[in-house]
């Protein structure tokens, strides 16, 4: 009896069935699709601060406030300087909404006095970082840069005594301006107060009342503090930071006494410093 041929292309067809059969069932099989709007597991993004946009920090002063910081600008008998005076100098920015500063100076026959508003808002570009937790930072920098003294009840020196010394001094009218608007994390290290035109480090509280020493307020935005430095020259230089959200507030106000040997009142310009931030920290709030 003749054989019946072998066709090798049939077990080759009937192996590629039974692998396609038996394929789908192995544990190497995609997941099932996520459902609709299910992009799976993500960190959450961190809240933003509070404030968006930033007031212009020359009109933010009211002319009577001006007047009480600086009386030399009642004196201009010419209208047009008078009103120059009291509109300030813009400090350079590159956003109105990221950084506003301004500058003021007026002369009297008593004194020579600046006065510098900077309103700095922080914004985080890290995701898991929040606006306020930002401008936490930002404040704490310039906290340390203040160098401020530990709190000393020793001193009860006599009033407008010199006080708080130091042999360097960075004023509303010296060289230094506010850090151009920007990513706050390259200006953190070096945002301190002396950047936003107060006074450097090195105060050393000397016969000066407790109340009037370098400190930090409790009752002035969501944190804040103040610095007072007298300079070799007899410069009084007061300056208050504080930060509201993610909006951080640099005051820096000096006076020269125009009388050799006289030096600038203390308790004065801190009073007049303190109603200003006050008064900023309000119209924040509002």
């Amino acid at each position: 009896m003749q054989r019946k041929a072998y066709v090798p292309g049939a077990a080759v067809l009937l192996a590629a069935l039974l692998a396609a059969c038996t394929g789908g069932s192995g544990s190497d099989s995609p997941p099932d699709d996520p459902k609709p709007g299910d992009t799976g597991p993500s960190a959450t993004a961190a809240q933003p601060g509070k404030y968006r946009t930033l007031s212009d920090a020359c009109s933010a002063l009211s002319q009577g406030t001006l007047d009480s910081l600086l009386p030399g600008i009642k004196q201009l008998t010419d209208q047009e300087q008078r009103d120059r005076a009291y509109q300030g100098e813009a400090t350079p920015t590159y956003d109105n909404d990221r950084r506003s500063g301004c500058r003021w100076k007026a002369e009297s026959t008593d004194a020579t006095d600046h006065l510098l508003v900077d309103f700095e808002r922080v914004v985080s570009y890290d995701n898991a970082v929040s606006d306020d937790t930002r401008a936490q930072k930002v404040f704490a920098a310039k906290q340390t840069d203040a160098n401020l003294p530990e709190p000393s009840a020793s001193g009860s020196g006599p009033e407008g005594s010199e006080g708080l010394e130091s042999s360097t001094s960075t004023s509303p009218s010296g060289s230094a301006s506010p850090t151009p608007s920007g990513d706050s994390s390259r200006s953190a290290g070096s945002g301190g107060a002396s950047s936003s035109g107060s006074a450097t480090a090195g105060a050393t509280a000397t016969g000066t009342p407790a109340d009037l020493q370098p400190r930090t307020l409790d009752d002035l935005g969501d944190a804040a503090f103040l610095n007072d430095v007298l300079s070799t020259a007899r410069q009084r230089t007061v300056t208050v930071v504080f930060r509201t959200s993610n909006v951080v507030v640099s005051i820096g106000y000096d006076e020269q006494s125009a009388h050799p040997g006289t030096v600038p009142d203390s308790e004065e310009m801190q009073d007049r410093v303190r109603k200003l931030a006050q008064q900023l920290a309000d119209s924040f709030a509002g």
